[in-house]
């Protein structure tokens, strides 16, 4: 028993002694992984619709290249399987890039497509600062829609056969024929409601957001490092700036200060021989 404790011992001392292995992916690279989408696709989920968000940052040149470069691998894909449905490029200022290009996809085309357009960012110095997968269960939606229609069609032919009945009193087929038209406007809402829950499970929509601005160094050339450095210079040069506008108005006043001293010590001995004279006479 007491060798298995040795040899247990042993075996963690060894673990805690291993170095750490370092690990060779850049920064950046170890962010995209972090950040990227989880591994959750309409096979995982079924009746569930999915949105894609994703936010980019990189230098405010290469933007319009890697939008194009989206709007590219959508159109590879045909019309059928991606379309672009939004774009905008905006310039905010003479620094600073505001971009979006939105797309619908095949789902089962949609996280891969995400993450080739996080591949292309990275490969332009950017990265990516926000994703976003929100879903509507609307399975269980279009389940309850098309039971809700069968039974309003249910209920539509039963007061279709009782139109059909003869001799039907003119106020009785009047409230049949209201109750039909009420049951055909629930029909319309109720398959124009699931009819679209069924559009959204068969298109993926995905908006890319682009920007540029204040990244991590290296990344931007308004990084928050040189910002700083920035920031410090201009602090210095106030400063500096401050002292010599203090010491140009201070100077002068020292010169004359100096010079009223000056003059002062040098007819302080005759004013006082001036001062000594009379007493001198008075004596004698």
């Amino acid at each position: 028993m007491r060798k298995s404790y040795t040899l247990l011992m042993l075996v963690a001392l060894a673990g805690c002694s291993k170095p750490q292995e370092r690990s060779d992916q850049p920064n950046a690279d170890v962010a995209e992984e972090a950040l990227s989408a989880p591994n959750i696709g309409p096979t995982a989920a079924p009746g569930v619709a999915f949105n894609y968000r994703y936010a980019f940052r990189l230098p405010a040149t290469r933007i319009g290249e890697v939008q194009e470069r989206h709007a590219q691998a959508c159109e590879k894909l045909g019309i059928d399987r991606c379309r672009i449905t939004g774009m905008r490029y905006r310039l905010v200022n003479n620094h600073d890039v505001d971009a979006m290009l939105a797309f619908k996809l095949e789902p089962t085309l949609a996280r891969q497509f995400g993450k080739d357009g996080i591949a292309a960012i990275t490969q332009a110095k950017g990265m990516l600062v926000d994703s976003e997968i929100s879903g509507e269960d609307v399975g269980t939606a279009i389940t309850v829609a098309q039971k809700a229609e069968a039974r309003l069609r249910s209920e539509r032919a039963r007061i279709e056969a009782r139109l059909k009945a003869p001799n039907l009193p003119a106020a009785e087929r009047a409230r049949l024929d209201a109750e039909l038209a009420d049951l055909a406007r629930s029909t319309e809402a109720s398959t124009a409601g699931r009819e679209e829950k069924q559009e959204s499970l068969a298109t993926t929509p995905m908006v890319f957001n682009y920007g540029s601005g204040e990244l991590i160094p290296g990344f931007d050339a308004r990084s928050p490092l040189r910002e700083a450095f920035g920031t410090a210079g201009a602090t210095i040069v106030g400063v500096v700036a401050f002292l010599i506008v203090v010491l140009g108005g201070l100077i002068p006043f020292a010169i004359l200060g100096g010079a009223i001293g000056f003059a002062w010590r040098a007819i302080r001995p005759t004013i006082r021989k001036w001062q000594e004279k009379p007493e001198k006479d008075a004596n004698s």
